[in-house]
């Protein structure tokens, strides 16, 4: 199916979740001669900078299990206003943001729910977080949460002056988004969740993304400003996840024609495994010829004309795309190449995993 010649993939930055990590050993954190643990960054001036490390984060099960939460540190740093430190903090968003525009990004997709368990906590770091990326940003902001609470901050924080805010999500286990995008006269992510769980196959996907879509036309939200989650799992867990996904773009494409959006979290489906930038893009590559025409994924890792452009017919594409497609049982091949050093891509940027 594919993108025809008059259609353009829509990129939805992913890099601004307090989710994010980095890896203490590997190459963006440093020792400082100072003793400072940091996260070297160029700024947007192209100057190297380091974020350093609160204590307060070593203290974290994730660094204890060699993960540093960067966007959370940022965030934090910014947040508190204390000198250098929130001057830090606030390149390193800054940066952030920039490197995802410049790479292509639509939508600039801000997520603050890990950056504390209280609600309330979380409500302030949105209103925050929005002000902020949207007084520096070029592109429409996408405002995410599992609260609706704190999607609700998020749209009446949001000016909506470089184009139409995108809400992500509403699913059928809170339907009450869909009236903070009537509201706010905002875009929506709709995903293929359940009232009560997540899909097990295709047919659940198609199912329950089709009963929030027809939801959300009943409102009087135009078929256009839809995007459908289709939801896509770790291929790592479970041989058939690509194909449950792709299955369900299929029919979702079908069902409805060109003028709803098709998106996903497509990094997703690479968790747990080697040579994720590989994966990833053989996956969007893959979501598009199913029917997909719009990724939350990493604009600058996953430049969509080069990911589009790929040589589908080298080996390590193949042996990608044979474990997505389900027929590398436990991706036994596909990691056995990549012990032997075989999946390295022509041009491929060193130290993508």
């Amino acid at each position: 199916m594919g993108l025809d010649d008059d259609s353009k993939f829509i990129t939805i930055g992913e890099n601004i979740h307090t989710t994010r990590v980095v890896r203490r050993k590997g190459k963006l954190v440093n020792e400082r001669s100072n003793g400072d643990e940091a996260v070297r960054y160029l700024d947007v001036n192209k100057k190297r900078r380091y974020l350093v490390i609160p204590e307060k984060i070593k203290q974290t099960q994730d660094y204890q299990e060699g993960r540093v939460k960067h966007i959370t540190i940022a965030i934090q740093s910014a947040m508190s206003g204390q000198g250098s430190e929130a001057d830090e903090g606030m390149k390193y968003l800054c940066s952030l943001a920039h490197r995802q525009i410049n790479a292509g990004a639509d939508f600039l997709d801000l997520n603050v729910d890990e950056i504390s368990v209280k609600p309330e906590e979380q409500q302030t770091a949105m209103q925050w977080i929005v002000q902020t990326i949207q007084s520096i940003s070029t592109v429409p902001l996408s405002i995410d949460s599992s609260g609706i609470d704190t999607l609700k901050v998020g749209l009446e924080t949001s000016s909506n002056h470089q184009g139409r805010v995108l809400l992500n999500s509403a699913s059928l286990e809170r339907l009450d988004a869909l009236d903070l995008v009537r509201q706010h006269d905002t875009q929506v992510i709709v995903t293929a969740a359940g009232e009560a769980g997540m899909p097990q196959n295709s047919d659940e996907r198609v199912a329950n993304a089709s009963q929030i879509v027809e939801n959300a036309l009943a409102k009087g939200i135009s078929i256009g400003d839809i995007f459908i989650d289709p939801l896509v799992f770790p291929i790592s867990v479970d041989a058939e996840f690509g194909n449950h996904c792709l299955d369900a773009i299929r029919v979702l494409r079908q069902r409805y024609g060109n003028e709803i959006n098709i998106t996903g979290g497509f990094s997703n489906v690479s968790f747990g495994l080697p040579s994720r930038r590989l994966i990833n893009d053989v996956f969007i590559n893959l979501a598009v010829d199913a029917g997909a025409d719009s990724g939350i994924i990493d604009p600058v890792t996953s430049k969509i004309q080069n990911v589009l452009n790929i040589d589908q017919g080298s080996r390590p594409y193949q042996l990608a795309k044979e474990m997505l497609l389900g027929s590398d049982l436990y991706c036994k091949n596909f990691l056995r190449a990549y012990r032997k050093g075989e999946l390295q891509m022509q041009k491929q940027v060193k130290g993508e995993e």
